[in-house]
């Protein structure tokens, strides 16, 4: 790849990170005030939709729908081209499916912020949220030829990158993906660790959610982020849960500012 077009790449793959990271970070902190007050905690469509009723919030909305766009060109490229040689062996073909999923789930929320960002006339108060798009094409998906073993599918991808994400946080592996001489501060892959932690356990909610739906051919079953995190609050000790889940991933949104300077990014030769 030219160097320019490579370097207009891997910029708009650490503006994804960033904006990847200030999700997060609105999204635990709404979690977090959700387990002190009790109120339903804010999804990240929700999230991004608090952004719209802020002074110049519309303009930082264009700029995080551009991030995201670009995170979910980067991890298509990942996942169409291989820019790191994983290959094509079982590991690296289910490594390659995530990156894909990846890619889809953020374009999807980048056209949802650009839709916030260009709609003047309403306030992020009017916005859906996650557990809405997710029963939506739950609908259509159990609508199709054999939708209950192809929204079993999504369930069990969503699984496994639970899976991928605790042996992440397990073995601090990510921290070989930064670049530089200087090893990571342990205080920074302990934010990293926890991070991981935290978004396994709503990956792996929200997978149980889809396989639900799958089993009984119900929509209404699936959920998103949303849904994940009220379950979480309504469990014994549903609030003090609720609140480590929500520091956890806080502290992921803030290592994914760290990689969206320090990452090593790939986007082909």
């Amino acid at each position: 790849m030219p160097d320019n077009p490579k370097r207009a790449a891997t910029l708009a793959a650490r503006l994804g990170f960033a904006s990847r990271g200030l999700v997060y970070l609105l999204v635990g902190w709404f979690a977090l005030d959700a387990a002190r007050l009790g109120s339903a905690p804010k999804d990240n469509q929700q999230a991004m939709g608090s952004l719209a009723d802020q002074p110049l919030g519309h303009v930082l909305l264009a700029f995080v729908a551009l991030g995201l766009a670009g995170y979910a060109l980067w991890r298509a490229s990942e996942a169409l081209l291989d820019p790191d040689r994983r290959g094509t062996d079982a590991k690296a073909v289910v490594e390659r499916v995530g990156f894909g999923w990846s890619a889809i789930v953020h374009f999807g929320l980048a056209f949802y912020a650009a839709r916030l960002a260009f709609d003047q006339s309403s306030g992020g108060s009017n916005g859906s949220s996650s557990d809405e798009s997710a029963r939506s094409w739950s609908g259509w998906l159990l609508d199709q030829p054999a939708g209950q073993w192809l929204l079993g599918a999504v369930g069990l991808l969503l699984i496994a990158g639970a899976a991928a994400q605790a042996w992440k946080a397990w073995q601090n592996r990510f921290a070989e993906e930064m670049s530089g001489d200087v090893p990571l501060p342990r205080y920074a892959c302990m934010a990293g660790q926890i991070g991981y932690a935290a978004r396994a356990l709503v990956f792996l909610i929200t997978g149980w959610f889809l396989l639900a739906a799958a089993w009984h051919a119900r929509a209404a079953e699936a959920g998103g982020t949303g849904q994940a995190l009220r379950t979480l609050r309504d469990q014994p000790y549903g609030p003090w849960l609720l609140s480590l889940v929500a520091a956890g991933l806080i502290l992921f949104g803030i290592f994914s500012l760290v990689e969206a300077r320090f990452r090593r990014i790939r986007v082909g030769e």
